[in-house]
């Protein structure tokens, strides 16, 4: 049995597909780890969803910002942005089935050494903090109150954790942290403005990860949600967004021996519209 994380797929379905001819990935006998953001902006999100839900228990699967925002569109809060590629999934025929099983997947999750979460985690936080938290935002979203979260889930503030914070701003900023976080300060105060390169960091922030202190840095995150970041293993990091969606990579890896399966999305038919 072997286990492959695989970083943000955003509807390239075609480039997925060769990414698990390439790894051999078996789903009677091998698993899959999702980093999110499954959805949105390429050309093919309905099958992906319907890949991911048919796998049942060979998928483990965190929610990124843009499956996020696919359900506040779905539930009417929010309008669909110019470059979303979301309308195939609106007018399925089993959207309300894949609607509430994307509702049921989780933020955060941990495993031996291992954390999945698809952006990063506050410095602040602990493994076992950070499970606490996300399980918090997982019960609302699984609750008879999820359209209440969805109504208010967009905004930047806060941007500081606060074990006093409560209601809709608590769990707006564990979301935050887990879906969008890149930089922050060395206090962990989150800056949501900069998407570039981390040798391009504003001054006064730094990468998340490289917070002197951070209280998770025992366990192997694996993440996606920072494109310019690129592939980056580390012996208690994996960064796997590499980019399909702009021409990029996929890019798969597999957890026992950390070998790294890529597949070029540039060459790939259409990928020129996927921006």
């Amino acid at each position: 049995m072997a286990t492959y994380a695989i970083g943000d797929i955003q509807g390239c379905f075609q480039a997925l597909q060769l990414l698990l001819d390439k790894t051999g990935f078996n789903p009677a006998q091998d698993r899959i780890w999702l980093v999110g953001d499954m959805v949105n902006r390429g050309p093919d999100s309905l099958a992906v969803l319907r890949w991911a839900k048919g796998l049942g228990d060979a998928a483990t699967i965190v929610l990124g910002n843009h499956d996020l925002h696919l359900l506040a569109v779905a539930y009417g809060f929010v309008k669909p942005h110019r470059k979303d590629t979301l309308d195939e999934v609106l007018a399925a025929p089993d959207r309300a089935e894949l609607f509430d099983w994307l509702r049921h997947q989780r933020l955060f999750y941990s495993e031996g050494e291992y954390v999945l979460v698809h952006a990063g985690l506050l410095p602040q936080w602990s493994v076992k903090k950070a499970a606490a938290l996300a399980h918090e935002v997982e019960q609302t979203l699984r609750g008879k109150h999820y359209l209440a979260f969805f109504q208010h889930m967009y905004g930047n503030e806060p941007t500081v954790w606060s074990k006093d914070l409560h209601g809709m701003a608590r769990l707006r900023l564990i979301t935050n942290g887990m879906t969008r976080l890149r930089f922050c300060t060395p206090q962990g105060e989150m800056d949501f403005a900069h998407k570039e390169p981390p040798d391009m960091c504003p001054p006064g922030l730094l990468p998340w990860y490289e917070v002197v202190g951070r209280k998770s840095s025992n366990a192997t995150i694996i993440f996606g949600h920072w494109s310019a970041l690129g592939l980056e293993v580390r012996s208690n990091l994996m960064a796997l967004d590499t980019g399909c969606l702009w021409g990029g990579k996929l890019t798969a890896v597999r957890l026992e021996d950390r070998q790294v399966f890529q597949i070029s999305c540039k060459e790939l038919p259409g990928s020129t519209n996927w921006r």
